[in-house]
């Protein structure tokens, strides 16, 4: 185990919470000690969810262990279905109860509940967060699909469908449902159920019925589209609908499974970013470098939408979750770069630096790295922060789903650009540091410090100067000339003349050997 602080996914049983909270009706008892109940701030503070997890902790502690901590979990668990009264129940360890080797799933069937009650085995030290919501969600499909459930005959009524996947703590989940809907009704096909979101055990017994499974979020219920494909003979759509051509790719494999016209679906005009993309003003952002982390499916759409629809070279591509390696290795061979399958933040880190992208795309923590280093960002995929949970309607999925994803990722070019050339007209008088904001005041200059003031401040900051000064490789000349470079590319064009006047074996970079190295780096 590697300390970090940072890590991509929680433990399984994170996962297991999110599926607990997606659905209605469904508790979980999980056998935890006190500093394992922090999960709860995760939907409550990050997700902003109106009510706390269904989680019932045992929440022993220390002086416990020496006792029955089995009779803890028993009690804990006849407590949740006594209050609660779920329709079901599942059952399961944190990491640091696994230890003790209580078993919760032998123990529960020795108990007489009210209600179905699901044993999960997910071990914390091998498995993470997706895989342990995918194997919460095989298992509770699994255990309350009602196999005797029939479909009844084609003939003379509409396709349905299970959407399958959304669920608590996901990235845009919510309103990428919004759009899918919409094309389901646009190609006249009913939604049989959606879950984990919003289901209930109850609504899980009739999953059956359906003739077709639409597979959102391959992380979550792909293990669960496989048994459902064994068990009721339903075919699945794999088709991830992020950006324009997997959009219509995915209508016209939904529109074949379910024997409908595709027409009105693939007749959605809202999409600006085709249009866009044939305009002579997507000429600045053609051919620009961007590097793409996150989970692999997120990851891989955003490699074809880079590549594909606006034009981006992609000059790295990586996950963190392992088990769809695969996919993301494929992609990775078509944009002809290094796959990069890691959950280690600081290797990520080292390959962004390494690459020098114009562009990242990534989870939070490449937010954060991207900010280190002086690069636009646009965030992509879980995990994520508050702000991204926005309040508005933002999905990632279907036509508008294409508006979203070229206004995130366009947006920090384009500001680039922006301030860019506000720095190269910084003398002019309207420009200068002394004019004041334009949209407080044009004409009211900044006041300045008092006498007094700069008089207070002037030592330090001498002092400063001179320090930074003493050990610096490059001459103030040098300097502003490297100012003059686009802040986004600033950053490679210095790394790359540092890297030259080592070669060189220059001890000082000055205006000739910045220009030495541009020409180098040119040819």
């Amino acid at each position: 185990m590697q300390l970090s602080v940072w890590t991509y996914e929680g433990p399984p049983h994170v996962g297991a919470m999110r599926i607990a909270t997606a659905m209605e009706g469904l508790h979980y008892v999980l056998h935890a000690p006190q500093g394992d109940t922090y999960a709860d701030l995760l939907f409550t503070m990050i997700e902003r969810r109106g009510k706390r997890p269904p989680v019932t902790y045992t929440t022993f502690e220390a002086r416990d262990l020496g006792k029955d901590t089995a009779q803890l979990f028993q009690d804990a668990a006849r407590e949740a279905a006594e209050r609660f009264k779920p329709q079901a129940m599942i059952v399961g360890a944190s990491c640091t109860a696994e230890l003790i080797q209580d078993d919760p799933g032998g123990l529960v069937e020795a108990m007489d509940l009210p209600c179905p009650a699901i044993p999960l085995e997910l071990p914390s030290y091998q498995r993470k967060e997706n895989w342990g919501a995918a194997e919460t969600f095989y298992q509770v499909v699994r255990h309350l699909a009602d196999k005797s459930v029939e479909r009844p005959a084609r003939e003379g009524r509409r396709a349905s469908a299970n959407i399958l996947g959304p669920a608590a703590l996901g990235f845009r989940h919510r309103d990428d449902l919004v759009e899918i809907r919409k094309m389901l009704d646009a190609l006249g096909v009913e939604v049989n159920l959606v879950a984990p979101l919003g289901a209930s055990p109850a609504d899980i017994a009739r999953i059956g019925a359906a003739d077709l499974n639409i597979v959102l979020y391959p992380e979550i219920a792909d293990e669960a589209a496989r048994w459902l494909e064994k068990t009721f003979d339903q075919p699945a759509v794999r088709s991830v609908p992020i950006g324009v051509k997997a959009t219509r790719g995915f209508i016209a494999e939904v529109a074949e499974l379910a024997g409908a016209d595709p027409t009105l679906a693939l007749g959605d005009t809202n999409s600006r970013l085709p249009w866009w993309s044939r305009s002579v003003d997507s000429t600045y952002l053609t051919g620009k470098r961007v590097f793409i982390f996150g989970d692999a499916t997120h990851a891989v759409a955003a490699a074809r939408i880079a590549r594909e629809e606006l034009g981006f070279e992609v000059c790295g591509l990586g996950c963190y979750n392992r088990e769809f390696a695969r996919e993301l290795r494929a992609e990775a061979k078509v944009c002809g770069v290094e796959p990069l399958i890691t959950d280690d933040h600081l290797a990520v880190e080292d390959a962004i630096a390494a690459a020098s992208p114009e562009l990242v795309l990534g989870t939070q923590m490449e937010r954060h790295i991207a900010k280190r280093l002086g690069l636009p960002c646009a965030v992509i995929s879980a995990p994520v922060h508050v702000q991204d949970f926005p309040a508005r309607h933002s999905p990632q999925m279907g036509f508008e789903g294409a508006n979203v994803i070229f206004d995130t990722w366009v947006h920090p070019l384009v500001m680039g650009l922006e301030e860019h050339l506000l720095t190269m007209f910084r003398e002019d008088f309207e420009f200068s540091d002394e004019a004041g904001a334009s949209h407080h005041a044009a004409h009211s200059p900044v006041r300045k410090p008092s006498h007094e003031a700069e008089h207070a401040i002037a030592q330090p900051v001498a002092a400063t100067t001179e320090t930074a000064l003493d050990g610096d490789l490059w001459t103030d000349e040098a300097e502003r000339e490297l100012k003059k470079i686009p802040f986004f590319v600033r950053g490679k064009a210095r790394r790359n003349t540092e890297n030259f006047a080592a070669e060189q074996g220059r001890e000082r970079i000055d205006l000739d050997t910045l220009y030495d190295a541009k020409a180098h780096y040119a040819r």
